[in-house]
């Protein structure tokens, strides 16, 4: 059985994760719109990714008895200017959802709740790949800029990611 506040924090951050499902999707329509289909993929897989995080989130509340909640998602903005905007606005986003699974953290420790503190260690290493993922392209796009026959070729090799769920709970 877990605490109702503990249940409350998961329940947030499971609508947080949402909410960047739902940013991340709104990017990629919007690179969708400037023919840059690489972006969209990477964009479009970052959905994807979120999406599994508050599912798995939710999996979790129901283990452990709780109720799951599902609250208002809040709409994204729709137009989100150059790659290097919508980049930056990617790390900023993914560092705020860092600081959210840390304070969701610190919950289940002032709970003593060691299940969720195990069951979180995912979530933070999970951040750190998705910040240094960010990180990355950023880093391109300095490198390259926002145009130019340069942006093509990142374009295409974001074209490749694609999204593989974690296969077993050890991975997940």
């Amino acid at each position: 059985m877990i605490s109702k506040k503990m249940q409350n924090a998961i329940n947030d951050q499971i609508t947080l994760e949402f909410y960047s499902a739902n940013l991340y999707l709104a990017m990629s329509a919007h690179m969708e719109t400037k023919n840059l289909k690489g972006f969209a993929n990477w964009l479009r897989v970052q959905y994807e990714e979120e999406t599994f995080h508050a599912l798995k989130l939710y999996d979790y509340l129901n283990s452990r008895e709780g109720v799951v909640v599902i609250q208002n998602i809040d709409a994204p903005p729709a137009d989100f200017g150059t790659p290097a905007k919508i980049f930056k606005h990617v790390l900023e986003h993914e560092q705020e959802i860092t600081s959210s699974i840390n304070k969701l953290y610190k919950v289940a420790v002032e709970q003593n709740d060691l299940a969720t503190q195990i069951f979180l260690h995912w979530y933070i290493n999970e951040q750190i790949e998705e910040e240094s993922n960010a990180a990355e392209v950023i880093g391109k796009l300095d490198l390259i800029g926002d145009h130019g026959v340069d942006l093509l070729y990142l374009d295409a090799e974001l074209a490749k990611r694609v999204f593989v769920p974690p296969s077993s709970n050890n991975e997940a």
